[in-house]
């Protein structure tokens, strides 16, 4: 077996393969064009949409060449995988902007690599007619073989539109365009691009391309639980640091559960296998020190943002939990208090018990005078336990803002007016 597909084994990314021994002997030669797409159906990636290019990278550590593709032409469409309802059309100038900003999210995550080249399906499938798509492509699939697929046959009793329907027939004449100009040999994707892979190797099949073609596939990533992967209490965890700050992407890969993440370790990250046995003993013999949490937290933020956002989360984490919120930059106390719960008082002198009252942080005044003789409030960062403290322009963040915190986690941004 290669080294690859041991690599991946242990990881557990390995799911479908539509020839197991054509591909092992494919990956053994020095260097092979590797492909992976994505459409740009929204303006941010989300970490649901990770886990296949960072496959992909694998295959570029060990030698061989990523083609990553942003679907121009197929986003105009929408993929109907893995969806119960028909997908809601969006302009051209909407997709073509979207495209940008994802071809540059992932040139990031693909930063350091030399041979890759991005391609947009749009350059080639926009060019072409309607009457020339059912004559040359139409015509070699049959509609027995779309009905057979997951991603139609789902969504039957719910109705799809021909629009959908043709989907998978415009991604497999990727795959052909792809073997024929770019020397393409496979391509990669989620467990849901089953159907579409194999469609582009009929297709090819048929128009007498590269008999040397193979589809591999990921697993889909579920937690221990069974629910999906992705999703926090706030929603889609996204990639553009506008939508997710880093401090966020950090938290959320931070507050991965112990029973999810020497398995999210493995598919994620670069970590060798030794070290990410040492983390998992950790887990199992000192789970309160979350080094595992930590090393998945930062080595995802790395990959994805890079070392200065790292140390930004990080110095936002330290200043939250441990230190001086005074002490951060501008963007840095953006990214503190984005999200937190907001409440608005009057802009003036309050004494610190009243003020923790009207901002609805405590109920009472004899909680408030309990919580402070007792340090467990803080006043952006600082522990204060003076009962007569008073709260001036001095603790106005940017002039505007103070941030309270009542034990270890409950925060409250409260703003004046």
């Amino acid at each position: 077996m290669s080294k690859l597909l041991e690599d991946l084994k242990y990881r557990d990314l390995v799911y479908q393969q539509t020839d197991e021994e054509g591909i092992k002997e494919l990956l053994e030669k020095e260097s092979v064009s590797i492909y992976c797409g994505t459409d740009p159906t929204g303006n941010s990636l989300h970490v649901g949409h990770l886990l296949p290019f960072l496959t992909l990278k694998r295959f570029e550590q060990y030698g061989h060449k990523p083609v990553v593709l942003v679907g121009g032409g197929t986003g105009i469409i929408g993929d109907p995988s893995g969806r119960s309802e028909e997908r809601q059309l969006q302009s051209l100038e909407v997709i073509a902007d979207n495209s940008r900003r994802l071809e540059a999210q992932l040139r990031n995550i693909f930063r350091n690599s030399e041979n890759i080249q991005f391609v947009n399906n749009g350059d080639w499938l926009g060019k072409m007619s309607m009457i020339e798509f059912l004559r040359d492509y139409g015509k070699l699939v049959n509609v027995n073989y779309m009905l057979s697929k997951d991603s139609v046959s789902s969504r039957l009793d719910n109705g799809l539109s021909f629009t959908e329907f043709s989907y998978t027939i415009l991604q497999g004449i990727d795959f052909y365009y792809l073997n024929k100009n770019h020397n393409v040999k496979m391509q990669l994707g989620g467990s849901d691009q089953w159907g579409n892979i194999t469609t582009g190797l009929e297709i090819t099949r048929k128009l007498g391309g590269d008999s040397e073609l193979y589809g591999f596939t990921i697993p889909l990533m579920l937690k221990s639980d069974g629910t999906k992967f992705g999703k926090s209490t706030g929603g889609a965890v996204w990639l553009d640091p506008e939508q997710t700050t880093p401090y966020e992407f950090y938290q959320f890969w931070f507050n991965t559960a112990d029973a999810d993440v020497v398995s999210t370790l493995k598919k994620f990250t670069f970590l060798e296998k030794e070290e990410i046995e040492k983390l998992a003993e950790s887990v199992a013999t000192e789970p309160h020190l979350r080094l595992a949490q930590k090393a998945l937290a930062e080595e995802m933020v790395k990959i994805v943002h890079g070392d200065e956002a790292l140390e930004s989360a990080l110095n936002v984490t330290k200043a939250l939990f441990s230190g001086n919120i005074k002490e951060l930059t501008a963007n840095e106390l953006n990214q503190a208090v984005k999200g937190m719960p907001k409440e608005t008082v009057e802009n003036k002198e309050y004494s610190l018990v009243d003020f923790i009252v009207d901002s609805k942080l405590v109920q009472s005044k004899r909680q408030a005078r309990e919580d402070i003789t007792n340090g467990a409030i803080y006043v952006n960062g600082e522990k204060i336990t003076d009962l007569d403290y008073t709260i001036s322009d001095e603790d106005k963040l940017e002039g505007n803002y103070t941030v309270l915190r009542r034990g270890k986690k409950k925060y409250l941004l409260v703003e004046y007016k």
